[in-house]
């Protein structure tokens, strides 16, 4: 069905508007990819300290006194709230049932991942909000320790957790990372770590105070790190889908643009034809009351 000019000039109109959208959100997902990976390198100095301060605290007062107890296990998944990032959420679930094939009690950030794993049959023990910014990011960690913490006193001793990590300028890729139980052979491995000073740091704190202070700030470092790192890959793959859009709407303006230039041209050239039709009429009435 040919469109008329009023027509397709609407819709250039409205592809227009929707290309400054689109650019806009690309540029807000670049500013956010920059954001959430800066934050994720800027936690690598505090992270060292953290490991350096089990180092010292190990090398002072020895390995600490392994009991583990079989117990219940749990999980954490990061995910998102909003779409437009493809498959984010659900190639993520799809990993962490693989992953996890059996029962655990799931704790979820964001709605959308809740609702992915819901739709395989995958009970959500309670979901939290995706963090809107990087200054969000550690309240929401906060909420997380003391649910794990929650968890441990009810007798959950195996804690994985469930992100996507950023991959160059390529799609995320799901990963898992043992939060609980802390292996020995972890704690023997920052024993070994070479001390930087000539001598150990003193403290008068028992050693399983400061341990498990330090334990706790190494899974907060663990915990931030990662949800940093999901958000920077839900962003990136928000960019990609915007690159694709933008590419889909200039094609769609330019055979859109086309067909009015095609259809413009065909007005004028109808118009020019009636002109010199009617000049043709014009002529030959003139040329018949000359010959009366």
């Amino acid at each position: 069905m040919t469109q008329t000019l009023e027509t397709l000039q609407r819709a250039i109109e409205v592809g227009s508007r929707l290309a400054d959208i689109v650019r806009t959100m690309k540029v807000l997902a670049a500013v956010s990819i920059h954001q959430y990976e800066q934050a994720a390198a800027a936690l690598s100095h505090y992270a060292h300290t953290v490991e350096l301060g089990l180092s010292g605290l190990i090398r002072r007062g020895g390995l600490p006194r392994w009991r583990y107890r079989e117990g219940r296990r749990a999980a954490l998944v990061f995910g998102s709230d909003q779409g437009l990032c493809g498959r984010f959420n659900e190639n993520l679930v799809a990993f962490a049932e693989a992953a996890l094939a059996g029962e655990a009690r799931i704790l979820v950030v964001g709605a959308r991942a809740e609702s992915a794993l819901e739709a395989r049959g995958i009970a959500v023990e309670e979901c939290f909000f995706v963090p809107g910014s990087v200054a969000a990011i550690t309240a929401t960690v906060r909420q997380i320790l003391e649910k794990i913490e929650s968890w441990h006193r009810e007798g959950v001793t195996t804690v994985d957790l469930f992100h996507q990590r950023p991959r160059g300028r390529g799609r995320p890729v799901p990963v898992q990372l043992r939060l609980l139980p802390l292996e020995e052979s972890f704690f023997r491995h920052l024993g070994r770590h070479p001390w930087p000073g000539r001598s150990l740091p003193a403290f008068s704190a028992p050693v399983s105070v400061l341990l498990g202070g330090l334990v706790r700030q190494y899974l907060f470092v663990s915990l931030y790190r990662a949800c940093a790192e999901s958000l920077a890959g839900e962003h990136g793959l928000r960019l990609l889908a915007m690159q694709q859009a933008e590419r889909n709407i200039r094609r769609h303006l330019e055979r859109l643009q086309s067909a009015y230039q095609q259809q413009r041209q065909e007005q004028i050239t109808a118009e020019l034809l009636e002109v010199v039709a009617g000049f043709e009429a014009l002529l030959q009435t003139e040329k018949r009351d000359a010959d009366t």
